[in-house]
């Protein structure tokens, strides 16, 4: 394969590889010069020539985390990110290389990276989930007992003690990189026109239940309307504004309202939830009828619950 048989991105890629590591490395001395001139002065040509001769160790770094199966492009792109959080955190007077502080920096937004990107699925959310993903390659070479190609009960009791997490973290993320992502619209078979996800169940409910739930909600409301017109006019009006609206008022504001206070509010409200329970459950009992008045409440179906509850 020739040079020009290699695609525009590729050459690009390894263009910017090649100039990249051929850029002269930085005294001690220029590095803290540069370092000052950015912190102190905002000097863009000092982060250009500092950032431009620490590409190197974007690049070096990027390399490990090739066998990810993502772009190495990509890889170093998030890698300069990195190294551009270090140019803007890092303080000179500490005594610290750069490239020491820096390489932290580079290393978290590869990694934050490839977990972003590596699935579809999230793969880790902790610090020792993260640790496991990029560890468990090695330590399982480390600790090396297979049984029919998963590690055995007691290496994986070892890498999850060495790790700090639990043994069915280090099996579920053994499963995880054990196989990839597969689209759900691959045919079964060569030949086959079915999709895998043709196989997978339907759990929505089915039109039947959609209308026989509706009409149970509907009956509910109507037991609803009923049950509170047995109740006394300042009952309603503390159940309306206690349990019917989205925004209640507390016992203290409806008491002010209605000239009580917040605790003899709260007896009422009680008393009158007894009396919905009590009217919910005589009319579930009886034999359904014609069916009931239409509209309810918006929170009608709250209320059936809590007027249902013991208690």
């Amino acid at each position: 394969m020739t040079y020009t048989d290699i695609p525009a991105t590729r050459r690009a890629e390894r263009r910017y590889i090649d100039r990249s590591m051929n850029m002269p490395l930085l005294t001690r001395e220029r590095e803290y010069e540069l370092t000052v001139r950015w912190r102190d002065d905002e000097d863009e040509v000092a982060l250009d020539e500092l950032i431009t001769a620490y590409a190197r160790l974007v690049i070096k770094i990027a390399a490990r985390y090739r066998g990810y199966g993502l772009p190495m492009s990509d890889l170093m792109q998030e890698g300069n990110i990195g190294l551009l959080q270090a140019a803007a955190r890092f303080d000179p007077e500490r005594g610290v290389c750069f490239s020491t502080y820096a390489s932290w920096w580079i290393r978290s937004a590869m990694q934050s990276f490839v977990m972003r990107n590596w699935s579809i699925v999230r793969t880790g959310t902790t610090a020792a989930q993260k640790a496991l993903f990029f560890n468990l390659r090695r330590m399982r070479a480390k600790h090396g007992r297979e049984v029919d190609g998963w590690l055995d009960p007691e290496a994986k009791a070892k890498i999850a003690k060495e790790l700090k997490v639990k043994c069915r973290d280090v099996t579920m993320m053994e499963t995880r990189l054990a196989a990839g992502d597969q689209s759900l619209n691959v045919p079964i078979g060569d030949h086959g026109e079915d999709q895998w996800q043709d196989l997978l169940p339907d759990e929505a409910p089915t039109p039947e239940e959609v209308v026989v739930e509706a009409r149970e909600q509907q009956t509910r409301r109507g037991w609803l309307v009923s049950a509170m017109a047995e109740l006394s006019p300042r009952e309603r009006t503390i159940i309306s504004e206690r349990r019917l609206r989205e925004d209640s008022l507390t016992l203290e504001k409806l008491g002010k309202v209605l000239g009580i206070s917040k605790e003899r509010v709260r007896q009422i409200e009680h008393k009158a939830l007894h009396k919905l329970r009590a009217s919910m459950t005589r009319r579930s009992v009886e034999p359904r009828g014609a069916m009931p008045p239409p509209g309810a409440p918006p929170r009608a179906v709250a209320v059936v619950h809590e007027a249902n509850a013991p208690g």
